[in-house]
């Protein structure tokens, strides 16, 4: 019987921390040759999780280039992607969720006619504009992928009202696989800084902020309010690991360096992030990935952006939408860092995004595809 090439493309931090974990389960499975290739839309960050994850790429694009824009991360994509699946003849492409690289690696899929799977399918805030570009990306992906992996219920759910039905496993979320791994007791940071931290004695807030549609005034909204929290709460340690986006960078710069209590530090590592994320207070974040992850840590979340493509937590309670408004983040963290009642409600919520067996739900799924295997059952949370 022949192998069977499975080709995992992805290209930023956050797709790589949720890929890893897959790509290292398809590679234990008998018959499967699973094979890594990334476009390194982010290439520092990208890096740090294969290096955490032991994960070692067959193919590089090695795309990523100074202030580079949509257009350009797309066509490198699509212009490398052709030399990749030429050499490694792959049986099926699986990309994850909605960047760049996951539209782009989608559409090469489909120019070399090879089925696509998409991993974290099914995600929707029906404002195309909102996230931006990845509520689009995550549309164009649905319409040309045969497999679709979605981690929740109501995901599926969304696929089904737009008439896709066939292809469809409720998986749960790879994200919590990954958090198995990295997770550990006694964890000691290469970050000297972390390590000091008064992690018993005060309430630690962990900050990121860095999505395109936050950019302008609603990130100096955000950023603003970040500085009211940290000067008004003696009892808190403001923790922010600045995205590399010059952007970002000096926007948070601007609102929080100087302040005693604000610690503006550099992107961290995968494993680096999620410790950090299981010993502090609270999360107040615009990014997708911490939805998912803080939930299973027990951790609230303050989402910084005008809706989410997560509704789950916010239904369970794990999670708040905050938006962009100052006053209505400085109030919401205000009365989570100085109400027990009402962080405890939000702390012990039940996680809806996965029992950590994701990745073996994937798999078994597209051997099933190939006529390798019994179909899986679906994750209820």
């Amino acid at each position: 019987m022949e192998t069977l090439r499975i080709m995992s493309v992805f290209g930023t931090r956050p797709e790589a921390i949720k890929m890893a974990p897959l790509v290292k389960e398809l590679a234990a499975r008998e018959g499967v040759a699973s094979i890594c290739c990334v476009t390194a839309q982010h290439r520092e960050m990208l890096d740090s999780v294969l290096a955490v994850f032991d994960v070692k790429p067959d193919w590089d694009l090695d795309i990523m280039t100074p202030r580079q824009t949509l257009s350009t991360i797309t066509s490198k994509c699509l212009m490398g992607m052709d030399e990749a699946v030429d050499a490694l003849k792959p049986h099926m492409i699986l990309v994850h969720g909605d960047t760049s690289t996951t539209f782009a690696g989608a559409l090469s899929a489909f120019y070399h006619q090879i089925p696509v799977g998409h991993v974290e399918a099914g995600l929707r805030t029906y404002d195309k504009y909102s996230p931006y570009p990845e509520e689009m990306n995550r549309k164009l992906v649905t319409a040309i992928a045969d497999l679709y992996f979605c981690p929740t219920r109501s995901n599926r759910e969304n696929l089904r009202r737009e008439g896709v039905t066939e292809g469809v496993f409720v998986t749960g979320n790879t994200v919590i696989d990954a958090l198995k791994t990295t997770v550990r007791e006694g964890y000691t940071f290469s970050t000297p800084e972390l390590n000091r931290l008064p992690y018993g004695s005060k309430k630690v807030l962990l900050v990121t902020c860095h999505r395109r549609e936050n950019y302008g005034q609603p990130m100096e909204d955000i950023m603003s309010a970040l500085a009211e929290i940290a000067r008004s709460h003696d009892g808190v340690e403001l923790v922010y690991p600045v995205h590399l986006s010059p952007v970002v960078q000096e926007c948070a710069k601007r609102h929080l360096g100087g302040i005693g209590n604000v610690h503006l530090i550099p992107p961290l590592a995968a494993d680096e992030m999620h410790n950090l994320m299981a010993r502090c207070y609270l999360v107040l974040t615009d990014s997708g990935g911490l939805q998912e992850e803080a939930p299973a840590l027990g951790k609230p979340v303050l989402v910084l952006r005008r809706e989410t493509e997560r509704p789950e937590a916010v239904t369970a309670g794990t999670a708040k939408l905050a938006g962009v408004d100052r006053e209505a983040i400085v109030r919401m963290a205000g009365e989570l860092i100085t109400d027990p009642a009402a962080y405890r409600a939000m702390a012990h919520a039940v996680n809806p995004y996965g029992d950590g067996l994701a990745c073996r739900r994937i798999a078994d799924a597209i051997l099933w595809h190939f006529g390798r295997g019994e179909c899986p059952e679906d994750f209820s949370a």
